[in-house]
């Protein structure tokens, strides 16, 4: 039985594909900086606070994450080096302009995505999609190049100096120069390491493959750490670690209960409204913050709170429950040991 002789070439073929793929790539470099002002640090939307969420359950990456976040200035340069960087990789893939290595760029980007947010996601587990489709795109535009509608081929039709160069195949369109008895084994190779990056992380981020469904944004949850209490100071670290991104978790009230229940310091819903900036102490570019009605912690943001109350003066030691409730009825504790001499 004979091959199916397919007489348009491959690249025409990924035409909707590369415009759409060049398109959300370039869109976000467009947003960022034509519609509004993202790179902006004082602004609302800054992109590197959105950038700051994917810290908590990032896959691999999650060091390089948190020294940016921790450096604003640095994340500043990387968070504009890298809408440059979406700008240019979705233009020239919507115009077929060195595609190949285009399309690299599209394999990379969406892999940061993928292992930095792929856990992301209340509803269709968004970023873990757009992730791993990315990545698939990639791929098939590397093997692909861009077909007739393209500037490549234009430079090829036009018999451009550059396009006789050995390497204007591997960096721009045209007939890849892979063996045609290595060919198939190449894209079966590629297919199935994708498919394995696209199984692992759905059960990493997700249970998607086997055991129990679950999604980190759909709940919030804070975790405390390193809680002291030293003369009239109530001390602990705050950092959320799940929850919807763009949805912050509201702290109604900080309590300090006493091994027979009893609430011995209370700060509700008015106080935590009222603290002070000195109280807060941020770790990172995503700020926890009293709002208008209570304590503001956006996902991924961390801090250590210093509460004072004179009523600490005189609590026993002991063992005492640190509770934080928040305004869905969700709350968390944690144990401090009070050892009052």
């Amino acid at each position: 039985m004979k091959d199916i002789n397919i007489k348009n070439d491959s690249g025409l073929l990924a035409l909707a594909l590369r415009l759409v793929v060049g398109w959300t790539y370039f869109s976000a470099f467009w947003r960022r900086i034509a519609l509004e002002n993202k790179l902006d640090q004082e602004a609302a939307g800054y992109i590197g606070e959105k950038f700051n969420a994917f810290l908590p359950n990032a896959l691999g990456i999650k060091p390089i994450i948190q020294y940016l976040v921790e450096n604003p200035d640095i994340l500043w340069i990387n968070m504009v080096l890298f809408t440059i960087v979406e700008g240019v990789v979705g233009l020239f893939i919507m115009f077929g302009l060195f595609t190949r290595i285009m399309s690299i760029g599209v394999f990379g980007l969406a892999m940061g995505i993928l292992l930095g947010s792929g856990w992301i996601g209340t509803t269709c587990l968004d970023e873990w999609q757009i992730g791993v489709l990315g990545i698939a795109t990639g791929f098939v535009l590397f093997l692909t190049g861009s077909g007739k509608y393209s500037l490549d081929n234009y430079l090829i039709k036009n018999k451009f100096s550059i396009t006789q160069k050995k390497w204007f195949a591997w960096l721009g369109s045209g007939i890849i120069p892979i063996k045609e008895s290595i060919f198939p084994k190449v894209v079966l190779i590629g297919a199935l390491f994708i498919l394995g990056i696209t199984l692992m992380t759905n059960q990493v981020f997700h249970g998607g493959v086997w055991g129990t469904l679950h999604n980190k944004s759909v709940k919030p949850k804070l975790e405390i750490t390193d809680g002291k209490i030293e003369n009239s100071t109530l001390s602990f670290d705050i950092f959320r670690t799940k929850g919807v991104d763009v949805y912050g978790s509201w702290v109604i009230a900080i309590e300090l209960i006493d091994k027979n229940n009893k609430v011995v310091v209370k700060y509700a819903q008015k106080d935590l409204a009222q603290l002070n900036k000195e109280t807060i102490d941020n770790y990172y570019v995503a700020k926890i913050k009293s709002g208008e009605h209570s304590l503001i912690v956006p996902l991924g943001a961390k801090a250590k709170l210093n509460l004072n109350s004179d009523d600490l003066l005189n609590i026993a030691s002991g063992t005492y429950t640190l509770k934080i409730t928040d305004i869905s009825g969700a709350y968390w504790t944690h144990l401090i040991e009070n050892n009052k001499s």
